[in-house]
């Protein structure tokens, strides 16, 4: 079942839609959506090597976009879409420690986190509802998502072939880390804050 997948996400890897659905997952992931963009962004950086860095820059507008409606959701709606969102995900209570956190690291806690797999919709809307200058906000999400998918793409790009073999002999175990790594960015929030 994952090799007919891994087979599937590599086949609409290379369709030029692909790339409307990147956007569409990186926008929605910094603000409600709890799929990160990695999983379309890593089979269609496999799939075109050459388009690597094209896929980040899309992310990276995609995310930062995103992450301005995630913070916008924290600022002016947070009681009607805001709380709603982080009772989801279990965070509810946690926008205090946040905007305490905020108080204390300010912009190099939005780098930190938005680098990371924590999810970055935690970052967005307590940012907004913590009213965190906007400016500062903004330049922090494009220098850590920027990091974030840069970072990712680039290994991608320099070791693609040898990276692309790994996974496809490796596919269960690489389907078990990247499940846990995201699943770990979830209890992390949860536990620190």
């Amino acid at each position: 079942m994952l090799r007919s997948l891994y087979d599937r996400l590599l086949t609409l890897a290379a369709d030029p839609r692909a790339v409307w659905w990147l956007a569409a997952v990186s926008f929605a992931e910094s603000s409600v959506f709890p799929i990160p963009p990695d999983v379309l962004l890593i089979p269609m950086i496999l799939a075109r090597r050459d388009r690597a860095f094209f896929y980040a820059t899309i992310c990276l507008v995609a995310s930062v976009i995103g992450g301005l409606a995630g913070y916008a959701i924290g600022h002016w709606g947070f009681e009607a879409v805001g709380r709603p969102v982080l009772t989801f995900y279990g965070y509810a209570d946690a926008i205090r420690s946040f905007e305490a956190a905020f108080a204390e690291y300010g912009w190099w806690l939005i780098v930190l986190k938005g680098a990371t797999p924590i999810p970055y919709k935690l970052v967005t809307i307590a940012s907004g509802a913590a009213s965190f200058d906007l400016l500062e906000f903004t330049t922090a999400s494009i220098l850590s998502r920027g990091i974030r998918f840069y970072a990712v793409t680039a290994l991608l790009w320099w070791f693609g072939p040898p990276i692309r073999r790994f996974v496809e002999e490796r596919l269960g175990m690489v389907v078990l880390v990247c499940t846990i790594v995201l699943v770990g960015g979830f209890v992390v929030v949860r536990y620190i804050f």
